[in-house]
């Protein structure tokens, strides 16, 4: 390798490999001796066909009504000393900072692409006169090469591979093939000249076949409803207007479809809160914390998540919501602080008996107590006659729970919001813990702006936005497509146009992406709900013996060592920091003594 520079390359350029990036220009100084004048330096090679910063799915060039779902305050891409890491803290503006915005402010994505943009520039800037970063704006195809020599990085449209000493896949988010259920319905689309538009991106699906005044079929109500319910509106020259008494009216343009939206829950994820904190934090985390951790990782025989996570899960946002509760508003208590939280202590689950007693002699009024169960399904056991029945009782299920949410009166409610950030700290811990928990955790604390569920109820009023209810199932016959419920049972809704509202689930055999689809067929591990497998201490590729592979790392949503996918609210802990540091730090060691072999060769 004399007179050879090292190479590392980074497949995606999005906010994960440009936090990792910004963990390299932390640490080249005090970790790679190749950085100085007169040294071998370092190659970065950066190979995404999206814009280094913001990738795909932050890049600028998207509708500007297309919000954050994160206030700008909570968005930063630097660390701070919360961050559990053994490289240098470099501090650096949150969202709301760089652009001057009003930290309560839900910024549009071309702002966070801006924000991403400008952090990527300096972070290069930033790095050492050794190392010289490339962008390639191609896909990366495959990767090859031996364990213990070069890796070669294929690229699509490209003759020749890119030589790497070190490969790290920041893939971020993946489109993925389609599932039976999809690909029935697809064909029946195509063979009665339908419209079916599967899971995807909302940003990037093409919603032009949607015609006006068509009855469109919505299954999903979460984030990638509220994209294409604002695509389809605002999108199409509708507007709001605001009443004397605050409440939205919306003014068709007339080139809007008919909305029909359902999904399990049947109702769309909880409305941000709308509030600060003030007051004592609830000291988390308190009964899920890295002791706890560790012992699940110790057993012998492995853990299973419902039986041995999600009942200390419960216990811990139960804490954090009763800590509140008796802090704030002591006055819908029955007991002092010290013997409720004593004697919670001492029960071993949060749904047990003895604690279910004990919050209802504590807690007097039920809707001051903590129910996951019902918080998960708010429709079960609900019915009605038609759907046009339900449509004011859903109506008001949505204002019900923007005035919680803008209440500080409810801030129990923002307790278990930090309990759910604890959590979610210490779970990336474990792996691959199965898609509930990600979807749970989503639907109660990234839900949409409550602005966003003010213009839903307005587009409900107007009739372009209709609820079907919770468990929707749709079938295809008689040349359409049909939606049901158990919300309104007996009854349907015909369609010609099916939208699934949801984000692809890909797994390392049904994702699109080839390099990676290719390293499993290669031998790479992969988890029971096809996660690709890596070493948790610096994101190591594992095989299937559970060996890493000393030159393949990867980082981000297609791993089992995945975070929430939201960006890092300052002063949090930052797991995403955590890991791009502990891979920067790997990578930049193996590269020094590479070079070091080198040039004493």
């Amino acid at each position: 390798m004399s007179g050879v520079r090292p190479s590392l390359v980074i497949v995606g350029a999005g906010p994960r490999g440009t936090g990792l990036l910004e963990r390299i220009a932390a640490n080249a100084p005090e970790l790679y001796a190749g950085s100085g004048p007169g040294e071998p330096g370092l190659d970065v090679h950066l190979v995404d066909p999206f814009p280094p910063g913001g990738g795909r799915i932050w890049r600028e060039e998207q509708p500007p009504l297309l919000w954050m779902n994160s206030q700008a305050q909570d968005v930063t891409m630097f660390t701070d000393e919360t961050v559990d890491m053994a490289g240098p803290v470099r501090q650096g503006p949150t969202l709301h900072e760089w652009a001057e915005l009003d930290g309560r402010v839900f910024a549009d994505r071309q702002r966070q692409g801006g924000y991403l943009r400008w952090v990527y520039e300096r972070t290069v800037a930033a790095l050492p006169p050794g190392i010289r970063v490339r962008h390639h704006p191609h896909r990366a195809v495959r990767v090859e090469g031996p364990r213990a020599g070069r890796q070669q990085v294929w690229l699509d449209g490209r003759p020749r591979p890119l030589p790497a000493d070190l490969v790290v896949l920041a893939l971020g988010h993946l489109d993925a093939q389609l599932d039976d259920e999809q690909l029935r319905l697809a064909a029946y689309a195509r063979a009665h000249g339908l419209v079916h538009l599967p899971p995807d991106f909302t940003a990037d699906s093409d919603l032009s076949n949607l015609g006006p005044g068509e009855p469109v079929l919505v299954r999903g109500f979460g984030l990638a409803f509220v994209d294409l319910m604002v695509l389809l509106t605002e999108g199409r020259g509708g507007r709001y207007e605001t009443g004397a008494d605050g409440e939205l009216t919306y003014r068709a343009s007339g080139r809007e479809p008919v909305l029909h939206v359902g999904s399990r829950r049947g109702v769309p994820y909880h409305s941000k809160i709308g509030y600060d904190w003030t007051g004592e934090r609830p000291p988390l985390p308190r009964f899920f914390g890295p002791g706890e951790v560790d012992e699940l990782l110790a057993r012998p025989g492995g853990f299973d998540f419902r039986r041995d996570v999600w009942p200390l899960v419960e216990k811990e946002l139960g804490f954090a919501h009763y800590h509140r509760l008796f802090a704030a508003h002591p006055d819908r208590t029955a007991m002092a602080w010290p013997d409720f939280e004593e004697r919670y202590e001492k029960y071993a689950a949060a749904d047990s008996a003895e604690t279910r007693a004990l919050v209802a002699a504590a807690v007097p009024d039920p809707a001051d107590r903590l129910d996951l169960a019902a918080l998960d399904h708010p429709l079960a056991g609900v019915r009605h006659a038609s759907y046009g029945a339900f449509q004011d009782g859903l109506r008001a299920y949505v204002e019900e729970d923007l005035r919680r949410r803008h209440d500080p009166a409810g801030s129990p409610d923002l307790a278990v919001f930090l309990g759910l950030l604890s959590v979610y700290g210490q779970l990336v811990r474990l792996g691959d813990i199965g898609p509930w928990w990600h979807g749970f955790f989503s639907y109660l604390a990234s839900g949409p702006p409550g602005p966003r569920l003010r213009q839903l109820l307005a587009l409900s009023r107007a009739g372009v936005l209709n609820f079907l209810g919770a468990g929707m199932t749709v079938s295809a016959s008689d040349g359409v497509f049909r939606a049901t419920s158990a919300t309104v049972p007996g009854e349907h809704v015909e369609a010609r146009a099916l939208v699934e509202a949801r984000l692809p689930h890909p797994t390392v055999e049904r994702t699109r992406d080839t390099l990676l689809r290719e390293l499993y067929a290669e031998g790479a591990a992969a988890t029971p709900e096809g996660l690709l497998a890596v070493d948790p201490a610096d994101g190591r590729v594992l095989d299937r013996s559970g060996v890493p592979h000393p030159r393949r790392f990867a980082l981000g949503p297609h791993t089992d060592a995945r975070g929430s996918g939201a960006f890092t609210r300052p002063r949090t802990g930052g797991p995403a920091f955590r890991q791009n540091d502990a891979t920067a730090r790997a990578a930049l060691a193996f590269l020094r003594d590479l070079s070091c072999r080198a040039t004493a060769a």
